[in-house]
């Protein structure tokens, strides 16, 4: 054994030919932490020191090869002097460089993921030979960062800048194929022949039939572009990029002219520049809201695994009620390969299911993500139905019948009856107690929530409620059968409204008091689309529908009278009466015409604001700051309360619910890292600012008590 540690080991082969093998010792997969880096270093220096080695392959003990750098240690990190930061990352440059200017041949044999870090170790090798079933790809800019350890700097000059600056600022994971189209690697193998072919690459170059130096020195030069070409590859880069990107995630763009000022450098002086740019991105609050929003990620995918242990199978499920919302959770369902059962009394009902899961169907197979017969597969997994004749082998019964709580406890009471005795129930309500509707149960403990969000296939999130006697298994086995859908599930616990829907409703009321004070609702919506959500409060209003809405509201008020009851119509009340629901009807705040795609596309509509000259109590001057925390706070405050009240478990899963569900601004990080990105103190008091508005922009005790001991949400 040449090296020994616990992470990486280099022992002889053949020939002279080494294999330096990453596996990190209890770890299910290779990371880039502290121990990796230094073991490396303790490598390479190893690998230099001894005369007899002729060829280097790189492989790994995991089935992934490395998934990139530790996360966890970049927030401790990221807090240090930027000169420190800067000399830190370059020290560790320093050891990539060394494996790359090594006296032999050096092949790393891509096995699995090869992600961040982990695939710019693949590009410090002279050969890269990868796995047809491997991934690799700088996904850096989804934490609101670049590539640190080398990627701006080499990737352009392995595959071009044009690819390299795709790659890099999209921060996709690319396919074998894709990568052995552009050049990023140098062969692609079955998984069962990739150290042979590694061996066999390296033993080519020992031999001299392969230059390894000659294909290694464009990394060490500056990138093969006159000053034309230059300004017009990088400044017709930045345009693009900047307008896809949006004002709110300068990474990707960052990136770019990174790569711009290291174009006319060799390696270390290009190195010193991608460092300098690193430091300065990695400590804006944009990196460390999105870098929060990966580590929460991981903390509801731990907490998800912890369900695993105790989660029944699902092999066939059920939903009962189909339409568009039925049809939506029927495809989810039958495309990640759980066959379901889809019950309506009507047959109408049953055929604008199916219609929904075969357009979404197709959709995938118009976009190459699905082959046809994949499609028939799923179609052929859903089973329409009339009767509950199949019921008794169901593992799982998804109830989406109308929003009405006498209703949806005849039907739940109904399926009871025919469903085995261990069959798990779930209740798509979005704002229903739980606890209320189990009350029609025999086997209350077998019954859970499991809220899914519109349109299903594109919302990440189901909220699982647990209802004051739901069993932890009939938890566990929603989760489970979440995740199989493809969602990323929260466990809650019941209230009206839940999480997302208790939060959303005061972003509302906020909504409402800025109509009530005269302000337009266009000005509204374009002040909070540029605060960083997808769409402004009156566009959301009209595409979730002023119904349901008006609905939502209704309940809200008779769960939290003290700060959700109102008094006198409001602006959705006024719409609501005079049939304006929104897309639905093609008029609400705005009206809705079809575009050339079909899709509908908002106008602005004389009416609406001739209804809404009702409802303003008194003109106020307001400024779009003004509009911001009017909104926000009370979204914000609600946030606390539910995590005060054990609604959730974590300020994690709190952020992450609101991001999933609602589209919170990811570059904010979620409601709690917005109070924790204004300090606790500074919310408290501008929260008293607006106090006499009502008991929604009211701090709780607990949170002055943060304020004035100068606590964090994180951290």
């Amino acid at each position: 054994m040449i090296y020994e540690g616990k992470a990486i080991t280099v022992k002889a082969l053949e020939s002279g030919i080494v294999e330096l093998n990453f596996d990190l010792k209890g770890e299910s997969v290779n990371k880039f932490n502290r121990l990796t880096l230094n073991e490396l270093r303790a490598s390479v220096d190893a690998i230099k020191a001894d005369g007899s080695i002729k060829g280097v392959i790189v492989t790994s003990g995991k089935d992934v090869f490395i998934v990139g750098a530790d996360i966890t240690e970049f927030v401790d990190n990221f807090k240090l002097p930027d000169e420190e930061l800067v000399a830190g990352n370059l020290e560790a440059n320093k050891i990539f460089s060394d494996f790359e200017d090594l006296a032999v041949p050096t092949v790393v044999a891509i096995n699995g993921i090869a992600l961040g870090g982990g695939f710019e170790m693949c590009l410090a090798g002279d050969y890269r030979v990868m796995s047809e079933t491997a991934k690799i790809g700088l996904p850096e800019v989804k934490l609101g960062i670049y590539p640190g350890f080398g990627g701006t700097v080499r990737l352009p000059r392995v595959i071009g800048t044009d690819n390299a600056v795709e790659w890099i600022a999209s921060g996709k994971e690319n396919k074998a194929a894709d990568a052995l189209k552009v050049g990023a690697v140098d062969a692609v193998v079955a998984p069962a022949k990739l150290k042979d072919a590694a061996l066999d690459l390296v033993k080519r170059a020992i031999s001299g039939e392969l230059d390894y130096k000659a294909k290694r020195q464009p990394k060490l030069e500056k990138l093969k572009l006159n000053a034309i070409e230059q300004m017009m590859c990088f400044e017709t880069a930045k345009g693009f990029v900047a307008g896809q990107a949006g004002p709110n995630y300068p990474a990707p763009v960052e990136a770019i002219k990174s790569i711009q000022k290291a174009a006319n450098f060799g390696r270390d002086k290009a190195l010193e520049v991608e460092a300098a740019g690193f430091v300065k991105l990695a400590k804006t609050s944009v990196a460390e809201s999105l870098i929060g929003l990966f580590l929460n990620d991981q903390e509801l995918k731990k907490k998800a695994k912890h369900h695993d242990e105790i989660a029944r199978d699902v092999k066939l499920a059920a939903v009962l009620g189909a339409g568009i919302m039925g049809g939506g959770i029927a495809y989810q369902s039958a495309s990640k390969g759980t066959p379901i059962l889809m019950k309506d009394i009507r047959e109408e009902g049953i055929q604008m299911g199916l219609n929904e899961a075969s357009k979404l169907l197709g959709k995938r197979v118009e976009k190459g993500r699905m082959t046809p017969a994949k499609m028939a597969e799923a179609l052929n997994a859903i089973r329409p139905t009339m009767s509950y004749g199949d019921f008794g082998n169901v593992d799982i019964v998804v109830e989406a019948v109308v929003e009405n709580p006498k209703v949806k406890q005849i039907v739940l009471a109904e399926v009871e009856g025919v469903v085995r005795e261990d069959a798990i129930l779930a209740s798509n309500t979005s704002t229903i107690s739980i606890s209320l509707l189990a009350q029609a149960l025999k086997r209350p403990e077998n019954f859970v929530g499991m809220h899914f969000f519109n349109p299903v296939h594109m919302m990440p999130l189901v909220e699982v409620i647990r209802g004051e006697k739901s069993s932890e298994v009939a938890v566990a086995t929603t989760v489970a059968y979440a995740k199989k859908m493809g969602k990323n599930p929260i466990v809650v616990n019941d209230c009206p409204g839940f999480l997302v829907n208790r939060v959303l409703f005061p972003y509302f009321g906020g909504f409402s008091k800025l109509l009530g004070f005269g302000v337009d609702f266009v000005r509204i919506d374009k002040v909070m689309e540029k605060f960083g959500w997808p769409m402004g409060p009156a566009y959301l209003s009209d595409v979730v529908g002023i119904d349901t809405g008006h609905h939502g509201r209704d309940v809200m008020a008779e769960g939290f009278p003290d700060r959700m009851a109102v008094e006198g119509k409001t602006a959705v009340d006024v719409m609501y009466e005079a049939d304006r629901l929104g897309q639905k009807n093609g008029k609400g705040f705005y009206a809705y015409e079809t575009d050339k795609r079909g899709k509908p596309k908002k106008v602005s509509d004389p009416v609406a604001y001739e209804l809404l000259k009702s409802i303003v109590v008194e003109e106020r001057e307001v400024t779009d700051e003004d509009i911001i925390n009017f909104m926000m706070i009370p979204l914000c405050m609600e946030t606390v309360r539910c995590l005060e009240d054990g609604i959730v478990d974590t300020a994690a899963e709190a952020d992450m619910g609101l991001i999933y569900g609602i589209g919170f601004p990811p570059f904010r990080g979620g409601a709690l890292r917005y109070i924790d990105s204004i300090g606790v103190a500074e919310f408290v008091a501008l929260a008293d600012k607006y106090a006499d508005l009502g008991a929604l922009y009211h701090p709780t005790a607990k949170l002055r008590e943060m304020a004035a001991n100068g606590q964090k949400f994180f951290g």
